[in-house]
């Protein structure tokens, strides 16, 4: 991404596997100053339920602490537009999938933002709802049912051009 020349690098959610804490992600989120919200993943880790993953040897307490501190939402501007970024749903219940053809979409104008950025499904999307492009780039881990070993999409926010890109083996 960085090669292609992106400005910033976002991060809507599942930057660990269930149970399992990536200090390498996590450095790499710093590195980088990956703006990031956290997911169901991250939502399971920092559960009592996830107490064994967050405490075991090879983790960094101080990597416990950014994912701890990241928010579930964000809402920002971009180039003069407004941006909302979360995992799940914007509507309640936040852990609920939105795929391409949900009726919920229909009400995008509601969020007041110029993008959604949404992760969760994993499954690409980029789609206009009224003046509200909603954009799930995919998953950056590797994805068996999408053959690829991950994807993401490049936002050109002056143009409201999204790429998106499967890199494979």
């Amino acid at each position: 991404m960085i090669d292609e020349g992106v400005d910033e690098i976002l991060l809507a959610g599942d930057a660990h596997y269930d149970y399992n804490f990536s200090n390498e992600v996590v450095d790499i989120i710093r590195e980088f100053k990956i703006r990031y919200v956290t997911g169901n993943h991250e939502w399971n880790l920092l559960s009592e339920h996830g107490t064994a993953a967050r405490t075991a040897a090879h983790v960094n307490p101080r990597n416990v602490e950014l994912v701890a501190s990241a928010p579930e939402l964000l809402r920002t501007t971009v180039n003069g537009k407004s941006l909302l970024m979360l995992h799940g749903s914007p509507w309640a219940p936040k852990g609920q999938y939105l795929f391409t053809g949900d009726p919920l979409f229909e009400r995008c104008d509601e969020l007041d933002a110029d993008y959604l950025i949404l992760g969760h499904t994993h499954v690409p999307m980029v789609q206009r709802f009224g003046r509200t492009l909603v954009i799930n780039p995919g998953a950056l881990a590797y994805s068996e049912a999408l053959g690829a070993l991950g994807e993401y999409a490049i936002l050109d926010t002056s143009t409201d051009e999204v790429t998106q890109r499967k890199y494979t083996k």
